[in-house]
């Protein structure tokens, strides 16, 4: 029996962080620049998260920066990382991405989670519904599925720019009960990782044992997603990652603000990063040279049994987050498994 290597897929998700002094104007370039870097790079995907009402966050309009990450890339797929469809209507989902999917065939991933991306006065302005919805999210996927299928052609209501258009569906989750949803509905599961770890194991272990064959997917399909800050060195990189800790250190407080220029390591800084807080928060956040980076990468792989690899990279300028996603990518080639 032949046996064929393959190399395990890695992608990015990309929040469109706004670095001080500048604008989201800038950091749209920067997304679409890093996006073309991560095609040459060999990355899979390209995931666009959905926060609302934060200064330091620029992908508030998901779909619409989608296509523009896509118009400006040949082939990696780009996507939603996700939609949080509580916040959203599912027949406005359906004829936004199916609406993608016919401009860019084949490129287009429709992840779909129920967090508000946002704190809850924004929430309630953005849908005042929305914790119906929520309850409701279930029936709102099967909605969105019906949408997106040929045989609705014959319903009162249409997306009819939907019709028939491929375009995947992946569950995004953070904790326990996406796992039994996305095995119930037999399809693929991303998980929150990086800024969510504690139930992953739990998650997975719930999908895998509870999944059910689909027509859109016969065996189960996971991605898990960390934080890596890669440079030439530990030094470096742990210099880089001083606006990652600043970052959450804003996020745990309240007190979010723009991303912040990287500075050396402090007494402070580092009993910040060692408080339990930040620890639970960070576990998987991935912090050093090519081969530091490569250790823990392979640590993770090898506990998770994950399908594929999702990076996120709080790094304040932009080169030298391209080149952490570069070692990342070169890193990630050498992790073969055979199937």
């Amino acid at each position: 029996m032949t046996t064929n290597p393959k190399i395990i897929p890695y992608s990015v998700l990309e929040l469109a962080s706004v670095a001080s002094g500048s604008t989201p104007e800038d950091t749209f370039k920067k997304s679409l620049d890093l996006a073309q870097k991560a095609e040459e790079f060999g990355y899979t995907r390209f995931w666009l998260a959905e926060h609302h009402n934060m200064i330091s966050i620029a992908s508030s309009a998901t779909s619409v920066l989608i296509s523009h990450i896509a118009g400006g890339t040949k082939k990696i797929r780009v996507g939603s990382g996700g939609i949080m469809l509580p916040n959203h209507s599912p027949l406005i989902v359906a004829e936004q991405f199916g609406t993608l999917g016919s401009l860019f065939p084949g490129r287009i991933d429709l992840g779909l989670g129920r967090a508000p991306g946002t704190d809850q006065a924004t929430a309630y302005a953005i849908r005042s519904d929305r914790m119906q919805s929520v309850y409701q999210f279930p029936d709102e996927i099967r909605q969105i599925q019906q949408y997106f299928s040929p045989d609705n052609r014959g319903a009162r209501v249409r997306a009819t720019v939907a019709e028939g258009v491929e375009v995947p569906i992946y569950i995004l989750g953070s904790s326990t009960d996406s796992a039994h949803l996305a095995a119930r509905l037999g399809l693929p599961y991303a998980f929150a990782s990086h800024f969510a770890p504690t139930y992953l194991f739990d998650a997975l272990n719930i999908y895998y044992s509870e999944f059910q064959p689909s027509e859109f997917l016969q065996e189960p399909y996971t991605i898990a997603c960390i934080n890596i800050i890669a440079a030439d060195t530990d030094r470096e990189a742990e210099r880089i990652s001083t606006s990652m800790i600043r970052m959450i250190v804003g996020v745990l407080t309240g007190k979010i603000d723009y991303m912040q220029k990287p500075i050396e390591m402090t007494p402070e800084l580092w009993e910040i990063s060692q408080d339990p807080a930040f620890q639970r928060m960070l576990k998987y956040a991935f912090v050093g040279s090519k081969e530091t980076v490569k250790q823990k990468t392979a640590e993770f792989l090898k506990q998770t049994g994950v399908n594929e690899l999702m990076v996120a990279s709080h790094i304040y300028h932009h080169e030298d987050r391209v080149h952490s996603y570069r070692i990342v990518s070169e890193l990630m080639k050498e992790f073969l498994y055979v199937v």
